[in-house]
């Protein structure tokens, strides 16, 4: 091989090496959005996670469990997400369940369409305006916190469950 062939060769290993290394400093939030999805689909304080790209399964990590109310909806965070994640879509989703009236129903598929995520429970599903997730809401208070606690509620936090307290 002649020496501009090695020398080719070796700066397309370097290029190659240093992508691959770039994509492993990817927090949580930077590889949702790398398949298009807002950053508020997980809460602040993902501690780790797991990717293959070539199957698209993930693993994502919090410090315990965690649950919030947004809106008319109560989330509740299992301490692991998993799931399979392709461009704008996320199904077999484990981890993440609602209460829809007196029922909490698994979350088992995410799709974005446009400026529209559609959040299903198996037979039922609902759309939201993607812009409602462009922040991460925080264990406890969702969307409303002021220093860590519900705007005019005090917060009992524990590592495994989170509560509020009157």
């Amino acid at each position: 091989m002649s020496s501009p062939a090695i020398h080719c060769l070796f700066l397309l290993l370097l290029i190659t090496i240093s992508s691959v290394a770039a994509d492993d400093t990817l927090t949580v939030y930077q590889a949702l959005e790398s398949y298009g999805f807002p950053i508020g689909l997980l809460p602040v304080g993902v501690t780790g996670y797991e990717l293959d790209p070539s199957s698209g399964k993930f693993k994502a990590y919090l410090d315990g469990t965690c649950s919030f109310k947004v809106d008319d909806y109560e989330l509740k965070y299992k301490s692991t997400i998993s799931g399979v994640i392709t461009k704008n879509r996320i199904r077999n989703l484990k981890g993440i369940s609602v209460k829809v009236l007196i029922l909490w129903l698994n979350i088992s598929e995410v799709i974005r369409d446009d400026d529209e995520l559609e959040f299903s429970v198996g037979i039922a599903s609902a759309n939201f305006a993607v812009d409602n997730f462009e922040e991460c809401p925080q264990c406890g208070c969702g969307f409303d916190c002021v220093n860590g606690e519900r705007k005019g509620v005090k917060l009992s936090l524990n590592r495994f469950v989170s509560s509020l307290v009157d």
